[in-house]
């Protein structure tokens, strides 16, 4: 019986020290002790065939405003969904570029909406004030159901992220991390458009 035991605690070390030498870009991240506050994506792009989407998405929350809003309301259209937050510097640095998108594809098929994880209503009121953002943000700190409703299919694993849903509202792109192209999204976009 001892020498079982000790072949078993020999085996279950060497896999915690296995374990230990993989390499997982989130734990490092933690690790590094920046306190940047976030985790960082690494801007991968994952675009899904139309063929393999699943179900439509459905989501509804207040918007900084205090509107209700629901993935409802954009029924028909290609909805682009953006988690962030206004502590968060890669957010910070793709807001103008959200916003120049938004503006270029309203009224021809687009919405973007956007998904504070983090904010109360006057901080995202004063980010929106701040970078010019005129395209409403549920505020989802309180319960998370927004993220939650994302979860079973591209989950929103970093802040940013960015999910373009179709004009059926199912999931057919996702950009981890912070926009690095305009020119990326919106190529995401008028393909689920031209759809």
């Amino acid at each position: 019986m001892t020498r079982r035991m000790r072949a078993a605690a020999i085996g279950i070390a060497a896999a915690l020290l296995l374990t230990g030498c993989a390499s997982d870009p989130l734990a490092e991240q933690y690790k590094e002790g920046s306190n940047k506050g976030y985790i960082a994506g690494d801007g991968s792009v994952t675009e899904i065939p139309e063929a393999e989407r699943g179900e439509s998405i459905s989501f509804s929350g207040t918007t900084e405003g205090g509107d209700q809003i629901s993935s409802v309301d954009f029924a028909g259209e290609v909805l682009v969904v953006n988690f962030w937050y206004a502590a968060c510097a890669p957010c910070r640095a793709e807001a103008p570029d959200l916003q120049e998108l938004s503006a270029a594809y309203d009224g021809k098929g687009a919405q973007f909406i956007g998904v504070n994880v983090y904010d109360q209503a006057d901080t995202a009121l004063s980010f929106n004030e701040t970078y010019g953002i005129t395209y409403p943000s549920i505020l989802d700190v309180q319960d998370g159901a927004v993220k939650l409703a994302f979860t079973g299919t591209v989950p929103p694993k970093a802040v940013p992220t960015t999910i373009v849903l179709d004009k059926e509202g199912r999931v057919s792109a996702r950009i981890l991390g912070q926009l690095k192209e305009a020119s990326i999204l919106s190529t995401l976009v008028s393909d689920a458009i031209d759809e």
